[in-house]
């Protein structure tokens, strides 16, 4: 098996590759100078003739926006002309960024799934080529009162449900989570036990600052959240959640990832919140739980422990599906490292690139 890393920077794309999960060669930057914010390895043979198709959002600042694909490993890109994801004329709007690109499940083959901003989301049913804005979220009443997070007004995250293709969650900055149980007829905001610290009223209905969740195959119920202040658990797909960062060091932070097929396990990476944001004790540690949030445990071994002050971004930090699984983040300063014993120990695969946005990694034949 071959690992693939997809790792989107401010200034590219590069792919890594390994055999091992301990050595790794890289190539790129594919789309250089260009912020690549979103990343996706489909592996559906459906999509791209049978082999795993890759999909990047990539900014230029001279071409604005655009969704580009690679049936080849990334040896060639291929991009829609006119744009993959454009907004109907009559919205009055045009793509600032895409921040997510998530392939559906098995069962529906070539649908793809992409978060943008201004907060919205799109559906492919071509693997990518062409997308389609799902006008019933756009037409939510909550909508117009969306307010934007420090990054933006941006739809970051796309979570289908594992075994009901008809149950999907989306997070929208800093408008909380939202839930559709018809597939994507309607829409209903999913925010019941996520504080909103902001906000005159702890606990409104809407305008939480959810930073990222991830759920898991093996309990496809099980959800875990990164809010702006406070990490969540959702054990009814994302209808209530329960606060379970207590005995974290810090409850801010960005990432967070699921345990690909291990209920009850999941990652972040704790950051001093709002003005400071640096790890505590200006150390790095991913801290991992394996009891659901009763208890964390910090994972150190290969990372820096002195002087350490550099953070990762909500979409930095992910798996792969093999086991053990793997686990691999980046930071803004430019490192990636990875972990082949489900973070047990960390080894650093490259330095100095540009700021991390996206990391996106998967097993492959």
């Amino acid at each position: 098996m071959t690992t693939l890393l997809m790792i989107g920077t401010r200034k590219g794309l590069f792919l890594a590759r390994s055999y091992d999960r301990l050595s790794w060669s890289l190539d790129g930057p594919h789309f250089a100078t260009n912020a690549v914010y979103a990343a996706a390895i489909d592996p559906r043979p459906a999509v791209g003739g049978g082999l795993p198709r890759l999909l990047a959002g990539a900014d230029s600042e001279h071409w604005g926006p655009s969704v580009f694909r690679s049936d080849d490993f990334g040896a060639s890109w291929q991009e829609t002309e006119g744009g993959a994801i454009r907004f109907p004329t009559d919205t009055g709007e045009a793509l600032v960024r895409t921040w997510q690109l998530r392939p559906a499940g098995a069962d529906q083959p070539g649908r793809v799934w992409a978060g943008v901003e201004p907060a919205a989301l799109f559906r492919s049913d071509d693997g990518g080529e062409t997308f389609s804005l799902v006008e019933s979220l756009w037409d939510h009443p909550h909508r117009e009162r969306w307010m934007p997070g420090g990054g933006g007004l941006c739809l970051h995250t796309v979570m289908p449900h594992a075994t009901d293709p008809d149950r999907m969650l989306v997070g929208v900055s800093a408008a909380g989570v939202y839930r559709t149980d018809d597939g994507g007829a309607s829409w209903e905001a999913s925010n019941t036990g996520i504080d909103a610290w902001h906000d005159p009223n702890p606990h409104p209905e809407f305008g939480q600052c959810v930073h990222k969740f991830d759920g898991q195959r093996d309990r496809p119920d099980q959800l875990f959240l990164q809010n702006h202040g406070g990490v969540y658990r959702s054990d009814d797909f994302g209808a209530t959640w329960t606060a379970i960062g207590e005995t974290l060091p810090a409850d801010f932070g960005f990432p967070v990832a699921a345990h690909p097929h291990r209920a009850g396990t999941a990652y972040v990476y704790p950051l001093v919140k709002d003005a400071h944001r640096m790890p505590p004790e200006d150390r790095s540690r991913i801290y991992r739980t394996t009891d659901a949030g009763e208890s964390w445990q910090p994972l150190a071994d290969g990372l820096p422990q002195q002087h350490s002050y550099v953070s990762v971004l909500r979409d930095a930090l992910c798996t792969d599906d093999a086991d053990p699984a793997g686990v691999y983040f980046g930071t803004r300063s430019g490192e990636v490292f990875a972990s082949a014993d489900e973070g047990a120990s960390w080894t650093s695969i490259v330095r100095h690139l540009p700021d991390v946005l996206v990391v996106r990694a998967a097993q492959l034949p």
